[in-house]
């Protein structure tokens, strides 16, 4: 039996001698890998089982970064919409005038054409304002006496008669619309040539074709036009087309509703109308001392 006392430390190879052999162990096992790649299978075996570990631990980052780039993708997608917004509302007013600019070209556009193909002269006009009475259908246009413009001539847009010259000043000139109430307007159906009067009706949008027979010939889509027997209103002009026909037996006329040819209440560039052909004028009345004269020389006996 083996009585003596064990070594207080076990002491093995020198510290020296244990990293000079790893030294060179690695340099062996460096060489080898590199030329013949012994451990490139345990590297791959080594590395999927680090996988899951390294996806663990760069979890937290990740979710982080991810965090980060929505809140700031959020907020920059905030400062576009609002900038966006701004340049919407600035711009706003920008198309706005255009698109009105657009439609009164188009207007325009159609007022000259219509001009062109009139047979006397006219003088271009615009309405300023409308009249400030609200139970009659007036408008003031920029063009007065010192242009020419004179009582009663016919005011025409692109479309159709639009109404009279009623009042002239020197810079500006009123005109009444054939949609205020009682104001006549000669006309004759193309599809007939019957004549008629139309009336303003007096709610400012639509005319009555009055004092027609129960039984007389029109319908419902006849297009009026002036009959030019007024002396005002050249013939031919487009006034109405007729939107309604009701014929009562016990009544005397029928009842006839037309929708006004031209823009009513809508359109700003307008035609004034000039002298047009000559109408000849009504025969003077006769007097009652040659009236009397006449009567005498009838009962003379031959």
């Amino acid at each position: 039996m083996d009585r003596q006392t064990p070594a207080f430390f076990h002491r093995g190879p020198a510290p020296t001698t244990r990293v000079t052999f790893f030294a060179v162990l690695s340099m062996l096992l460096m060489v080898l890998d590199a030329r013949f790649q012994y451990a490139e299978p345990l590297r791959q075996v080594l590395a999927l089982a680090a996988y899951p570990i390294q996806q663990v631990a760069a979890a937290p980052v990740i979710a982080y970064g991810r965090l980060a780039d929505f809140f700031a993708s959020r907020s920059a997608l905030q400062r576009e919409n609002e900038a966006l917004r701004s340049e919407r509302l600035q711009a706003a007013p920008a198309l706005l005038a255009l698109e009105a600019l657009k439609a009164e070209n188009e207007v325009l556009r159609a007022t000259l054409a219509a001009r062109s193909k009139l047979p006397q002269a006219s003088i271009f006009a615009e309405i300023v304002y409308a009249g400030r009475d609200p139970f009659s259908r007036k408008v003031m246009v920029d063009k007065g006496s010192q242009q020419g413009v004179q009582l009663a001539q016919p005011v025409i847009d692109a479309r159709g008669v639009l109404g009279q010259i009623t009042r002239v000043h020197p810079l500006l000139a009123e005109v009444t619309l054939i949609v205020d109430k009682d104001h006549p307007v000669p006309v004759q159906v193309v599809r007939n040539g019957l004549r008629g009067v139309v009336y303003g009706s007096g709610d400012g949008a639509t005319l009555e074709l009055r004092h027609m027979a129960a039984n007389a010939d029109v319908e419902p889509g006849d297009v009026l036009v002036t009959s030019g027997i007024d002396g005002v209103y050249p013939r031919g002009l487009p006034v109405a087309r007729v939107t309604g026909v009701e014929r009562d037996a016990a009544a005397a006329f029928a009842s006839i509703r037309c929708q006004p040819a031209a823009e009513v209440g809508r359109n700003r560039q307008v035609l004034v109308l000039t002298a047009g052909e000559a109408v000849p004028p009504p025969p003077a009345a006769e007097t009652p001392a040659r009236k009397a004269v006449k009567q005498k020389r009838a009962r003379k006996p031959q």
